[in-house]
């Protein structure tokens, strides 16, 4: 009973960490995220009085260095066109923020279970996920659960309510749905990397359903998720032997398993839209393309009629390109692309050196862990992928990973039990 309530503790850091939000009753520059790092600098200071000495690994130095030259890059626009639009030339404390933030995380994780890898995790993070999903349908068909939400947490409603999308507890809109699509990348990495081989089959299945059930329920919050959602079923099928020339005994089991999970999500799914008018409107909101492409033969929605007509602005003089206009808050250019966004704030100088960033943090994991090149590349072409519909970024998840490689010292570590006392964020394994 204990265990299970520090699991529950634990798990909701995570979401705290993963979701944040802020409080009604705090100020509006206070958020968990933020108090997640203040509990993470002292904790951080402690280790580092104990251990009497401070190492940081190369990879993390690297992207410190190239988030500080960001940072600077973003100043030197705003600077530069007469703006006090700050927006990312202070990515550096935001940083500084999530890894503050995730170290808080990843050590709760640590002290509960004894250890911490990418499967556990994963694990946590799957199930914050599912409880947002589940958190965002009840918000929405209660009304004293979000008068109950509503009075102590802020996280933007206001905006969600009217343009009538549903959100959970600091999961909403495209934000909830790129977070979503991280985690469904990593389980299907999970999947296919470890238990498919290792033959865990009821701990697939339970997985699978995880995934699916984010999958669907995500994308009523948010169709972002399908992004990851499609990366993920395509590293399912495509690497675990459908289309090999030898068909292998446990490559049968694992689709005779995910067929019957398909088959039967597609007949629960099929019974509710037939008999609940709620239901179907939440699927014909998630699954508004296919829908319009059975019935009228084009694959559209409305969110990408708008990316396409009208938010594809570009800059019209060669200074812009460059260096930008120094503007990125509020809805300066009338357009959400990430590209569009950044390019526009702090031109092609500026956007240089921030797609530098993400590919080097992709690339050094993927180096010093090539079995698992799969996953660091597909967070990598998502990294890529989101800028085409939103302004926001995954660095969330790699501050996470720096953190269990500083306290660990490896990210895919099998051992049940770790004591690495001697350095926070160590010099080897690079």
């Amino acid at each position: 009973m204990i265990k299970g309530l520090m699991i529950f503790f634990v798990g909701l850091l995570v979401s705290c960490y993963f979701f944040s939000f802020g409080f009604t009753f705090l100020p509006p520059t206070v958020n968990t995220k933020i108090i997640l790092a203040g509990i993470g600098a002292p904790l951080l200071f402690f280790q580092l009085f104990r251990s009497q000495r401070v190492a940081i690994s190369r990879p993390l130095f690297t992207a410190t260095g190239l988030a500080l030259v960001f940072s600077l890059v973003c100043y030197i626009a705003a600077d530069v066109n007469r703006t006090d639009d700050f927006a990312y030339a202070t990515y550096f404390m935001s940083f500084t923020i999530w890894l503050l933030a995730g170290y808080t995380v990843v050590m709760a994780i640590r002290q509960l279970h004894g250890y911490i890898n990418f499967h556990l995790l994963t694990y946590y993070l799957a199930a914050v996920c599912l409880a947002q999903c589940i958190l965002a349908l009840w918000i929405d068909s209660s009304p004293a659960m979000q008068s109950l939400v509503d009075r102590y947490i802020e996280q933007g409603q206001a905006f969600v309510k009217e343009v009538d999308r549903l959100y959970g507890i600091g999961a909403a809109l495209d934000n909830a749905g790129v977070r979503f699509s991280v985690v469904l990348i990593m389980l299907s990495s999970l999947v296919r990397q470890d238990l498919f081989h290792k033959r865990h089959t009821l701990l697939t299945a339970l997985l699978l359903i995880v995934f699916f059930t984010i999958l669907i329920l995500g994308n009523i919050i948010a169709r972002t998720t399908s992004i990851g959602g499609l990366i993920g079923l395509l590293i399912i099928l495509f690497t675990t032997g459908l289309f090999h020339r030898v068909i292998r005994i446990e490559f049968v089991r694992f689709f005779t398993l995910l067929s019957i999970l398909i088959l039967l999500a597609v007949l629960v799914a099929m019974y509710f839209y037939a008999h609940n008018e709620l239901f179907r409107e939440y699927m014909r909101f998630a699954f508004e393309g296919f829908f319009n492409y059975f019935e009228t033969g084009e694959f559209r929605t409305d969110s990408t009629d708008k990316l396409t007509t009208n938010m594809w602005i570009w800059p019209t003089d060669t200074r812009t390109w460059l260096i930008g206009t120094g503007l990125f808050d509020g809805w300066v250019f009338n357009t959400d692309i990430g590209y569009c966004r950044f390019v526009l704030y702090c031109g092609l100088a500026g956007f240089s050196v921030f797609a530098s960033f993400f590919i080097f943090n992709a690339l050094s994991f993927l180096y010093r862990y090539s079995h698992y090149k799969l996953l660091f590349l597909s967070l990598l072409a998502f990294s890529f992928i989101i800028w085409i519909k939103v302004s926001t970024d995954i660095f969330l998840i790699y501050a996470l990973f720096y953190c269990i490689e500083g306290i660990q010292g490896s990210l895919f570590t099998s051992k049940l039990t770790v004591e690495n006392e001697n350095s926070v964020f160590h010099t080897g394994n690079v």
